[in-house]
């Protein structure tokens, strides 16, 4: 059983920075097909792809996060981070980690199975 832990939101003033933590247990990263991603969910909007990470290496990031927002891996490849930069109001959302070990492309948000339980981050203007 795949368990996803997120850690490291909070509340900051526009501008600032967060870096997100993702602990991953019961799946090893390391010689296997996976693509791992950060999601965000607004209230009354749709869960959103912010950022992902393939087996492949392969990143892809939305367009409103893209040169501001970055993923990583640690060297294990079992704890996925998000470092988040100059952060703006509309980046308020919950933060949700997700994996899926079938493919070694990131598919669409809803094939994942696995989740975390999310992680708040407020931007104040």
């Amino acid at each position: 059983q795949v368990q996803l832990v997120e850690s490291g939101g909070g509340s900051v003033q526009a501008g600032g920075s967060l870096r997100l933590s993702c602990a991953a247990s019961g799946a090893s990263y390391t010689h296997i097909i996976y693509c791992m991603g950060w999601f965000r969910q607004a209230p009354g909007k749709e869960r959103e792809a912010v950022a992902t990470i393939d087996s492949r290496g392969i990143t892809n990031y939305a367009d409103s996060v893209k040169g501001r927002f970055t993923i990583s891996q640690d060297n294990a490849k079992s704890t996925l981070y998000l470092q988040m930069n100059n952060l703006a109001p509309e980046d308020t959302a919950v933060y949700y980690c997700a994996v899926d070990l079938t493919r070694n492309w990131c598919p669409p948000v809803q094939f994942f199975p696995y989740w975390g339980q999310g992680t708040q981050v407020t931007v104040s203007s």
